[in-house]
């Protein structure tokens, strides 16, 4: 049995923890919220330290430091963010549902996190260059399309 099947998130090591990522990049895209209904938007530019063609993060052991808003998942925490992609592993567990079929630890092959359509790999735009008055114009719904249950 893996190990994301027999331990809560809590139980897990960090490695274990660090290993659920899918590598998407959508956590790394920047929410705007609607200051009248409170609604989350999700645009499609990203942070500084997301590489756009990896979607890995350029500085990811200093990067609260470089991005004092960037916040760290915890099992502690990733129950309460509202802005977790339904996607995300860490979501998806916490919500009893178990991994994705295109999650690479059920694959074996991180490539079908692209294929499945889930990734943010060259859809994006870094955010020092769109200016932030434009970012409103930048809000995408893809980020929480969900692909079919297999392909």
């Amino acid at each position: 049995m893996a190990f994301w099947e027999e331990k809560s998130l809590e139980q897990m090591s960090p490695t274990e923890w660090e290993a659920l990522c899918d590598g998407c990049g959508r956590c790394c895209l920047i929410k705007l919220e609607d200051e009248d209904s409170g609604t989350l938007i999700t645009s499609d530019v990203r942070c500084k330290l997301l590489d756009g063609d990896t979607c890995a993060c350029t500085n990811y052991p200093r990067r609260q430091e470089i991005v004092p808003d960037c916040i760290k998942l915890t099992p502690e925490n990733v129950r309460d963010i509202p802005w977790i992609p339904t996607t995300c592993a860490y979501r998806r567990l916490a919500e009893g549902k178990g991994l994705a079929w295109w999650h690479p630890l059920v694959s074996g092959d991180p490539q079908t996190v692209v294929d499945a359509g889930v990734s943010a790999k060259g859809r994006t735009f870094l955010e020092t260059e769109v200016d932030p008055e434009q970012w409103e114009e930048h809000a995408v719904d893809w980020p929480e399309w969900e692909p079919p249950e297999s392909l």
